[in-house]
């Protein structure tokens, strides 16, 4: 994650839902996923992902 952190990029305005905290959703090859953005930290935690519905 340290890789992440030092591209400079701003967790917190990752994918659809509220700001600052709760869980979210981003889309992804057709499917998607659901995660956490831990605010003090440079850390997403991956809750839930669902894949494309055809691959189901």
């Amino acid at each position: 994650m340290s890789n992440l952190a030092s591209t400079g990029v701003d967790a917190s305005d990752l994918g659809n839902g509220p700001r600052p905290g709760g869980l979210r959703r981003m889309d992804a090859a057709g499917g998607w996923f659901y995660f956490l953005v831990a605010p003090r930290e440079p850390l997403l935690v991956v809750v839930r992902i669902v894949p494309p519905f055809d691959s189901l």
